[in-house]
């Protein structure tokens, strides 16, 4: 089977766009959380406590905006992983080379596979 350059006909691209988004997304924020982390660092050196430095803190907190970029890129991870698994399937890979291609057990892949089709 020839591939797709056509996003819109290959899940794996698909999934790849999403990740591109998901960088780019997190590139935006840790721009943001660069900058609050000089404020902490300018209001920890002037002798404020972590407890008024924190209790001041601007919302999102630095640690929120940290967890919110590790779930994009799960997410987007786990999208690719798993349209890349479909595909490599239906070109005719087993799941044991798939595994190792992905350095992943053979059980792993057959999850994969199974999360793929309930999407």
């Amino acid at each position: 089977m020839a591939a797709s350059a056509d996003a819109a006909d290959d899940p794996v691209l698909q999934a790849l766009e999403g990740l591109v988004e998901a960088i780019h997304a997190n590139a935006e924020v840790n721009k943001q959380i660069l900058r609050r982390a000089r404020q902490l660092r300018t209001a920890r050196e002037r002798q404020k406590s972590w407890r008024d430095i924190t209790a001041a803190e601007e919302r999102p907190l630095i640690i929120e905006m940290l967890r919110g970029n590790q779930a994009r890129l799960s997410s987007a991870g786990s999208q690719l992983r798993r349209a890349q698994a479909r595909a490599l399937r239906e070109e005719g890979l087993t799941m044991d080379q798939i595994a190792f291609l992905f350095g992943v057990t053979r059980p792993r892949v057959i999850a994969l596979l199974r999360d793929s089709t309930k999407r």
